[in-house]
């Protein structure tokens, strides 16, 4: 079953209806979201950030098992988190921090594996590319960077390399607001809105600016169709402009020809778009409490509205649901005995790095990254549970070392007694030729 799920930044139920009939499910409770905070880790459970108090220290992420409307497990890492990803299997989470820092854990140990500081300012997008392999990020300072997680988990090349990021973009000069990026791996494009009231559309291949578009209003909120033909930008003015997209690089003074055409019927900022491929429906929130359908094949005429809440829709998913996701839970999980007691989530996230365990093993975290959406249910296998594998498998050959150490120890001493017994009879013999040739010289004479 596909489901639309809204959140809003003031203290309300994650909303969340059957995308085909429109018909409400259950409503999670309670979430204050940022924008970007609220995600789908593998169709499994629900996970968000939550930033209560401007003033806080420290951060909150939240989990929702799919059956139970209260939160089922609270982490507090170690700074406020804004932004939220998780890869398409649903293995690992990462968080972009007001410090500008980028968190990186693994889902199912909880452990934070990694911790890099990738902007100046706060982090205010994370999305991950189609095959995972790359994290996007934009800023406060309106900097978009890519990142190859080869790269950051590859301490030799991060040694060897001047920075982290593949990519840096900085043409934006106000915050980042949106960043969507499509198919084709390294070759995809990627877009993003910023509050200086345009969209840019980069190259990732060739690292470049291919199109910017400039809007009459800021732009919070873009999503691509799925053919890669156009994209929709929602602007606080209350429009959704649609905008041609093709990977031409294009410059003219006449912006507005990049816009196709607008429709609206808003009375309010759009703050959240998000696009289902299965209904070709585009999904909109906006500050007025409303999440609206738009059939894209009927010149993009309203389908449906959805009532959420009278504070502003922020966030917008679209998840197909597994109708067994607790038992496909509980047979990925391990032993839940380090859970809380009948919850089958995964533990909390790790508020600082294990460095202790990182600094006694030579064995560095095997990230996992492949394309995870065939549907094929994806087995678990944190990094500790490969890390005592290795173990074992070093033990089992320092045993089989010691053995074959020995047998070329004795092998040595046979040697050496056969070259003694050698030398032996080399000495007798050079000592019977000696004396045997000392008497015929004597008989001679």
């Amino acid at each position: 079953m596909e489901v639309v799920l809204a959140a809003s930044s003031v203290d309300a139920d994650i909303g969340c209806w059957d995308l085909q009939s429109g018909a409400e499910q259950l409503r999670y409770k309670t979430c204050a979201a940022p924008s970007h905070g609220l995600i789908s880790v593998g169709s499994r459970f629900l996970a968000s950030s939550q930033i209560r108090d401007s003033s806080a220290t420290a951060g909150l992420v939240l989990y929702w098992d799919w059956s139970k409307p209260q939160v089922e497990a609270k982490s507090f890492p170690a700074e406020p988190i804004r932004p939220l990803a998780a890869n398409h299997s649903g293995t690992y989470i990462a968080g972009g921090g007001l410090s500008g820092d980028i968190y990186f854990w693994e889902v199912e140990t909880g452990r934070l594996l990694k911790k890099w500081h990738a902007h100046y300012m706060g982090v205010t997008c994370l999305v991950f590319s189609e095959d995972d392999s790359l994290l996007i990020s934009g800023s406060e300072d309106g900097c978009i960077r890519v990142w190859s997680l080869f790269m950051i988990f590859d301490d030799l090349k991060r040694k060897e390399a001047g920075h982290l990021y593949e990519h840096s973009f900085s043409e934006h000069p106000l915050e980042v607001t949106d960043i969507v990026i499509g198919y084709g791996g390294c070759n995809a494009i990627i877009i993003s809105a910023a509050e200086d009231k345009t969209c840019k559309v980069w190259s990732l291949s060739r690292g470049m600016l291919l199109r910017n578009i400039v809007f009459p209003s800021v732009i919070d909120a873009i999503a691509l169709d799925p053919a890669e033909r156009v994209f929709y930008a929602g602007s606080r003015d209350g429009k959704i402009f649609i905008v041609a997209l093709n990977t031409e690089r294009m410059f003219s003074h006449n912006h507005d020809m990049h816009i196709i055409s607008s429709f609206s019927n808003l009375s309010k900022a759009v703050t959240c778009l998000t696009y289902s491929a299965s209904g070709n429906v585009l999904i909109s929130g906006s500050e007025d409490g409303m999440v609206r359908l738009w059939n894209t094949k009927e010149k993009h005429a309203l389908e449906r509205t959805l009532k959420y809440a009278k504070g502003p829709v922020n966030n917008i998913l679209v998840v197909r649901r597994q109708l067994d996701s607790s038992k496909s839970m509980s047979s990925t999980l391990q032993s839940p005995s380090s859970r809380r007691q009948g919850s089958l989530l995964p533990p909390p996230l790790e508020k600082y790095s294990n460095s202790t365990t990182d600094e006694d093993s030579d064995v560095k975290t095997i990230v996992n990254l492949h394309d995870g959406r065939s549907g094929v249910d994806v087995s678990y296998m944190s990094s500790q549970v490969i890390f005592n594998q290795i173990k074992e498998f070093q033990n089992r050959g320092s045993s089989a070392s010691e053995m074959e150490m020995e047998r070329l120890k004795m092998d040595c001493r046979r040697s050496g007694q056969m070259v003694d017994r050698f030398k032996k009879m080399y000495e007798d013999m050079l000592e019977f030729y000696e004396d045997d040739f000392l008497k015929e010289g004597q008989t001679k004479t």
